[in-house]
């Protein structure tokens, strides 16, 4: 979702760096961009650990938490441009589609519900709900389940290095999103790139 469906890495790059900030630490976006496509827990498990913060866990997750639903609900967002013709096409053409995003499910359904596109998946996953997330496989094969597709029926759509190494791992095909608001992702794994998402709408007309 993030990066893919909305253009909100800078989001969470700037809630990061809010919430390293309100705890003593400075950090720059290119710090972050090595976690993107992990979930929230396991990014900051190795923050913790890397810059020594003795503040807990759970403190630090509901002071992210806090900073990025102000910033989710004070703005107007816009899905990438392309993303609701690509919706539409599939929806078109029966096939069931399911977001598998490492964000929390309460920034997942926030977002969908937001941009009134909610209705065109049959399945929400959240990375929080796997015992791994992202390059782990776990949100891609339970996803396959839940739709009664075999993994290598299904193409994921991904901006980060992290999501392209959960789906290649799955055994699906993927396309990588070259978002440059994702920060510098090696997308080298995927079966194909794209720039812009009317390139995959345009495949499938």
């Amino acid at each position: 979702m993030d990066g893919v469906i909305l253009d909100s890495e800078p989001l969470h790059f700037e809630a990061d760096r809010l919430t390293m900030a309100r705890f003593g630490h400075h950090v720059e976006q290119e710090d972050l961009e090595t976690f993107v496509g992990m979930t929230n827990p396991e990014m900051w498990r190795v923050i913790r650990q890397s810059y020594g913060m003795e503040v807990e866990l759970d403190k630090i997750l509901a002071c992210q938490k806090s900073i990025k639903l102000e910033k989710l609900l004070s703005e107007a967002w816009e899905p990438i441009q392309g993303i609701k013709e690509l919706l539409a096409l599939l929806q078109a053409s029966r096939i069931p589609m399911a977001v598998a995003s490492s964000s929390p499910r309460w920034f997942i359904e926030g977002v969908l519900t937001q941009l009134k596109i909610e209705n065109y998946f049959k399945i929400i996953l959240s990375g929080e709900e796997m015992k791994q997330g992202k390059p782990s496989p776990d949100i891609y094969l339970e996803t396959a389940r839940l739709l009664g597709v075999k993994p290598e029926h299904c193409v994921v759509l991904e901006d980060s290095r992290n999501g392209v190494a959960a789906a290649k791992a799955a055994g699906m095909t993927c396309i990588g999103f070259v978002n440059l608001s994702s920060g510098k992702q090696d997308l080298t794994l995927a079966d194909y790139t794209v720039s812009e998402i009317m390139e995959v709408c345009n495949t499938l007309r």
